[in-house]
């Protein structure tokens, strides 16, 4: 039952349910719900699910109605003197006043357990917290290292940039140099060359032997340079 409340709880460790109807009660001071005391308190011998007490006595497993009705009360404790009656009621009491005491006990173990759980939690998050601030701090020199890269491989590129540039402003100078030179080559080709005046500044032999082939235009040069012919003409010439 939880403090200021009026509802026992069934005391088996895996139930703790709230307890309604009808109940089983142990003479060692535990209450179990209908449905966990029907089946534990079936077997024989019979033994106390919380405390592990045996309870072989006639009377020490009572199932009992948790409301009963007014009849039931105007006639349980009739008859029964008054000191047996104060003794009933106190016996009662204790019951109810032992059931606090070990629901106080179990809050307090568990917030105790709950408290012990927390510390661990917060030593395991803090230490992730400190495992994460080193991390994020190696994090933070890497980033930095690699800024510094980036900036140097910024400079080299803007020098090789420049250099670049400066060879393509070269290429282009030297290829207007080339293209006019060859423009001025084409054009000194292109001129037509007079051919030399030799017939006129040739020795007199040799207007001779021209002027044989002006007279005789359609011979051919192979019929005047013949040896043999070249004779029989001057010995005919001759008679």
């Amino acid at each position: 039952m939880s403090l200021g409340d009026d509802t026992l709880l069934c005391n088996y460790p895996k139930c703790r349910a709230k307890l309604s109807g009808f109940a089983w009660v142990t003479s060692c001071s535990h209450v179990f719900c209908d449905q966990h005391g029907s089946g534990e308190f079936s077997r024989s011998p019979a033994i106390c699910p919380a405390c592990s007490t045996a309870l072989s006595g006639k009377l020490d497993i009572v199932r009992t109605e948790l409301s009963p009705c007014e009849e039931y009360k105007a006639m349980v404790l009739a008859g029964l003197r008054p000191d047996i009656v104060l003794d009933i009621s106190s016996r009662a009491l204790a019951f109810w006043t032992y059931q606090v005491h070990q629901e106080r006990m179990y809050q307090e173990y568990s917030l105790s357990r709950a408290d012990t759980q927390l510390k661990q939690m917060e030593k395991v998050l803090n230490q992730q917290n400190q495992s994460r601030e080193i991390e994020l701090t190696a994090m933070r020199g890497e980033i930095a290292s690699l800024k510094k890269v980036m900036e140097e491989y910024k400079r080299k590129y803007s020098e090789v940039s420049e250099r670049l540039m400066e060879r393509n402003r070269q290429y282009q100078k030297l290829q207007g140099l080339y293209d006019s030179l060859r423009l001025r080559n084409m054009v000194v080709g292109a001129t037509p060359q007079r051919s030399p005046q030799f017939l006129s500044a040739a020795p007199l032999g040799d207007s001779r032997f021209f002027s044989c082939l002006e007279a005789d235009g359609a011979k051919t040069f192979f019929q005047f340079s013949s040896p043999a012919r070249d004779k029989n003409q001057s010995f005919i010439n001759k008679h």
